[in-house]
C-alpha cells in the first residue's frame, strides 16, 4: 500500500482501491452515523432493516464509483410484504458534501404471517431498478434486473452483468448496534466490491480469468461484521483478502446522511393541485403538513405560499 495515503476514517466513507496487476478495481464502504440516521426515520423489523441498510451502503458503492455530480437512485420492488426499498445517493456539489438516505415500507400484518423471513419472502418476486441523473448535462438512464432470491448483493451483481458486462462481485451487511440506555438500534451497513477493469475484461486472458475466481471466492469470505465493524481499519481488512495481490488503496471519500427535501418543491407540486382539492389536504389550521419519509421532516405549507 502507498506510504503517502491517508488512512481511512473508520467510518462513513467510501475507500477506492485497485489490484494492479491482476486488473482489478475496488471499493469498500462503511456506513455508521450516517446509515443510522438514514434507517431512523422509521421504525423496521430487524430483517426488513437489514435489507434497508444494504441498499444504501449500495447507494454509496455505485454513487461513488460513477463519481456522480447527481443523484443515483437504487428502488426494489416486489410483492411480498417488504414492497418497496429505496435509496438515494448525492454527488457532492459547492454547497454540500456527498451523502445517502434511504426509506423502506413493509406491511406489518403480513410481515408478521411469514414462517420464514429471508430476503426471498420478505420481497417477493420484484425487480431492482437503479436511476443515474446528472446534475449538470447529460441524460438520466435507467436500468432494471429482476429481483434475485439471493438478495441485493446477488441482484446488483445481475445488474453489471446486463448493463455494464463488466465481471462483478458485491458483498453487502448491515447490522443493528444497541447502545445503553437507548432502546433503538444505530445501524451500520458496510460493502465490498470488486470489479475487473474494462481493459482486463477485453484482454479475456485465461490468466485474469483464474485470478479473478480466486479473488470472487476470497471476497466471499469477508464475514458480515468485519464489514460493519469501526473498530477494524479498512486497510487491515483489504491486506488480510488481498496482501499477496500488491492492493493498493486511495484517498478515502467521506460520506454523510443527506436529504435533499425541500419545501419549494412541494408548493410547486400543490401549485398544479385545483384548490377544493388542496383544501382537502390541509388542517383545520389551513395549513398543508408534508413529512419526508427519509428525514422525517415535516414541511408546513401555508394557504400564502400557495397563493
Amino acid at each position: 500500500m502507498p506510504d503517502k495515503v491517508e488512512p481511512a476514517p473508520y467510518g462513513d466513507f467510501v475507500l477506492p482501491f485497485d489490484m494492479a496487476k491482476v486488473g482489478v478495481r475496488g471499493r469498500l464502504v462503511r456506513l455508521d452515523a450516517a446509515s443510522a440516521r438514514a434507517l431512523s426515520a422509521h421504525a423496521l423489523p430487524e430483517p426488513a432493516a437489514r435489507v434497508a441498510g444494504e441498499v444504501v451502503a449500495l447507494g454509496a458503492l455505485l454513487g461513488t464509483a460513477l463519481k456522480l455530480d447527481g443523484r443515483l437512485t437504487i428502488q426494489t420492488k416486489g410483492d411480498g410484504p417488504l414492497d418497496l426499498v429505496t435509496a438515494d445517493y448525492y454527488g457532492a456539489d459547492e454547497n454540500r458534501a456527498r451523502g445517502v438516505r434511504g426509506y423502506a415500507r413493509v406491511d406489518a400484518e403480513r410481515f408478521e404471517a411469514l414462517i420464514q423471513k429471508d430476503f426471498a419472502q420478505l420481497a417477493g418476486t420484484g425487480a431492482l431498478a437503479i436511476t443515474i441523473e446528472p446534475r449538470i448535462g447529460g441524460k438520466t438512464y435507467q436500468g432494471i434486473v429482476e429481483l434475485s432470491p439471493d438478495g441485493i448483493s446477488a441482484s446488483a451483481e445481475t445488474y453489471f452483468a446486463q448493463s455494464e458486462q463488466l465481471p462483478t462481485v458485491i458483498k453487502l451487511a448491515a447490522a443493528p448496534l444497541f447502545v445503553a440506555g437507548d432502546p433503538q438500534p444505530h445501524w451500520r451497513a458496510g460493502g465490498i466490491m470488486l470489479q475487473m477493469t474494462p481493459e482486463s475484461a477485453k484482454q479475456g486472458i485465461e490468466t485474469k480469468s483464474d485470478d479473478w475466481d480466486r479473488l470472487t471466492l476470497l471476497l466471499k469470505t469477508v464475514e458480515d461484521l468485519e464489514l460493519v465493524d469501526t473498530t477494524l481499519a479498512p486497510e487491515t481488512l483489504l491486506w488480510r483478502l488481498f496482501n499477496e495481490d500488491e492492493v493498493r488503496v486511495q484517498p478515502p471519500e467521506p460520506v454523510i446522511f443527506r436529504c435533499d427535501c425541500n419545501a419549494d418543491r412541494i408548493v410547486t407540486v400543490l401549485r398544479g393541485y385545483a384548490a377544493q382539492d388542496r383544501a382537502g389536504l390541509a388542517d383545520p389550521d389551513g395549513v398543508i403538513r408534508a413529512r419526508c419519509e427519509f428525514c422525517g421532516k415535516t414541511h408546513e405549507i401555508g394557504p400564502e405560499s400557495l397563493a
